[in-house]
């Protein structure tokens, strides 16, 4: 399969690396352990939406390492590039875990069934019998995915508010555009067709709490508003 880094790179603000930083990067990565980096175990190719404009819809690669049996825990980069752009963070837990989390906390998490039976969740370069296992485990999870970087609307840098994303389902505003997804199936020689054919035969979840996906239901999605605050000395918690 193709790896799919050789798309044309975007470039971030900012003067180039010089020889001199690479050689003290090199050597810090040489001497210093790295640990959480190098629990990394998994690479995943999805699609994700934003939750306030489902129109807005962008190729997602996940960087999955293992916090337990139950507990995921992926930074979420742009592409497969080397100097591909950190645009947010997903947590991935158990339905058990997600059962145990305050219903106003469910609120802002989403379902995996739907996305690992449609063939958009894939773990490129590697055959479908080795992540059988794994996807299985994964369409009875829940995610939460922040996204920092809104480069899908041109932001060079960073900016604004974090925005709620959301996981695509098989109705409504939840499908992820076919050339997007025909994109990312060129891009890596593979095809999501296949994928969700594979798929058929793992089970469906019992049960999918309807507070995730909870745009389904009630058709809101959910933003964050900054606002200036007075600093305070001891602030309630939680």
């Amino acid at each position: 399969m193709a790896s799919g880094s050789d798309e044309k790179e975007t470039e971030t603000p900012g003067q180039p690396m010089s020889m001199a930083q690479q050689i003290l990067d090199k050597g810090a990565e040489l001497m210093q352990s790295l640990k959480p980096v190098r629990q990394i175990q998994q690479h995943a190719c999805t699609f994700a939406l934003y939750s306030l404009d489902m129109s807005r819809q962008i190729e997602t690669h996940h960087y999955l390492s293992r916090l337990n049996h139950e507990f995921l825990q992926c930074p979420i980069y742009d592409s497969d590039h080397p100097a591909a752009r950190l645009i947010g963070v997903e947590y991935i837990i158990s339905d058990d875990l997600f059962e145990s989390l305050p219903a106003d906390e469910q609120k802002l998490w989403h379902s995996h069934a739907y996305e690992i039976k449609a063939g958009l969740w894939v773990n490129p370069g590697t055959p479908e019998f080795v992540q059988r296992h794994e996807v299985q485990n994964l369409a009875k999870t829940y995610g939460k995915f922040w996204c920092t970087w809104q480069v899908d609307r041109g932001d060079l840098l960073p900016v604004g508010e974090p925005a709620l994303m959301v996981s695509s389902q098989g109705s409504n505003m939840g499908l992820v555009s076919p050339d997007l997804i025909r994109k990312r199936d060129n891009k890596y020689s593979i095809l999501s067709d296949a994928f969700r054919e594979s798929r058929v035969e793992i089970p469906e979840p019992e049960w999918i709490n309807p507070l995730a996906d909870y745009w389904r239901q009630h058709g809101k999605g959910f933003s964050i508003q900054v606002e200036a605050t007075d600093v305070k000395l001891r602030a309630p918690f939680p």
